[in-house]
């Protein structure tokens, strides 16, 4: 599975509607942290089947960043059944996802 790029028109069923486990990255094309971290977020997305792996840019979707209060990029929010319950920022390696993760999955 490759993470989805979603924007605003499509947050509410993507995300909000979601019953499920949804990770977004909220990014921005010219964000050097962002392109660093953007091939392991790719691979987490293949590993964790029950996960659905989204990406926002912030430029294309400046509402939904300032909604949900995007300051720094790249920030990392995981929702469960709609509602925000992990956010963090910044890059880190597969081991710092992965931890983020289980906080939510254990």
């Amino acid at each position: 599975m490759a993470v989805t790029l979603i924007n605003q028109d499509s947050f509410q069923k993507e995300v909000l509607e979601d019953k499920g486990i949804v990770f977004i990255d909220f990014y921005a094309d010219w964000c050097g942290p962002c392109r660093l971290t953007s091939p392991t977020i790719e691979e987490l997305s293949n590993e964790i089947k029950n996960i659905n792996f989204l990406k926002v840019d912030v430029d294309k979707n400046p509402e939904l960043a300032q909604q949900y209060s995007i300051f720094s990029i790249p920030t990392f929010m995981i929702f469960k059944g709609g509602q925000v319950v992990s956010q963090f920022v910044g890059a880190m390696g597969k081991e710092g996802f992965l931890n983020e993760i289980k906080k939510i999955t254990s």
